[in-house]
């Protein structure tokens, strides 16, 4: 005959073994789901190939950004976009002249497969100084990108909008707020014409 403290042992046995029998099953990840989700993340490797080729270029420029000032100079040129690493890049040289000058500039866009962003460098060759990477990414066929950086001194944020990319007249502006985003002044805007059926390789 087994004591009262055997008997208690096997009935808290028995509590645990239909606890562990009837308790719902701990949800399971689906498979497939999880696959749609990550196909759902798009993917902006090509975001950019609209730019691929040979374009004429028009452009407008603030003469002296966050003064107060509206007084805007204008340029016409010529840009060409080339692929790079077998179209993973791309490296754009842009060439235009205006009442105030000459400007002639290299950009580089490379894309991150891991985080889907594309970043942006700008380089002029009046000092070959390569400036703070333009980081961000197109949604519903506009493309944002954000970087920090200075202007007499002082940090501004600067914002880069693509628009109008699936015709053969891309717009470009870029703008800069010294007020972390709140307000926002355009101070670069540049139309294009496609002059070239062929893309650039």
């Amino acid at each position: 005959m087994r004591s009262p403290i055997q008997r208690g042992i096997q009935f808290l046995l028995s509590v645990l073994v239909f606890a562990t029998c009837t308790s719902p099953a701990t949800p399971q990840a689906n498979p497939a789901a999880t696959g749609l989700q990550a196909s759902a993340e798009r993917d902006g490797q090509h975001d950019f190939d609209f730019e691929l080729g040979s374009w004429k270029i028009h452009l407008k420029r603030r003469l002296r950004p966050m003064t107060g000032s509206n007084t805007w100079v204008e340029f016409d040129g010529t840009s060409i976009t080339r692929k790079v690493w077998d179209g993973r890049a791309q490296l754009e040289e842009f060439e235009t002249d205006g009442a105030t000058g000459h400007i002639e500039g290299l950009t580089l866009r490379t894309y991150n497969p891991k985080t889907r962003e594309c970043k942006l460098y700008w380089a002029n060759s009046k000092d070959g100084n390569v400036v703070v990477p333009q980081l961000g990414k197109f949604k519903d066929g506009v493309g944002e990108f954000y970087a920090m950086d200075t202007l007499d001194e002082k940090s501004i944020l600067i914002r880069f909008i693509w628009s109008k990319t699936e015709t053969n007249v891309p717009h470009f502006e870029q703008a800069f707020s010294a007020d972390g985003g709140k307000t926002w002044e355009v101070n670069w805007i540049t139309d294009q014409t496609r002059v070239a059926d062929a893309q650039a390789h």
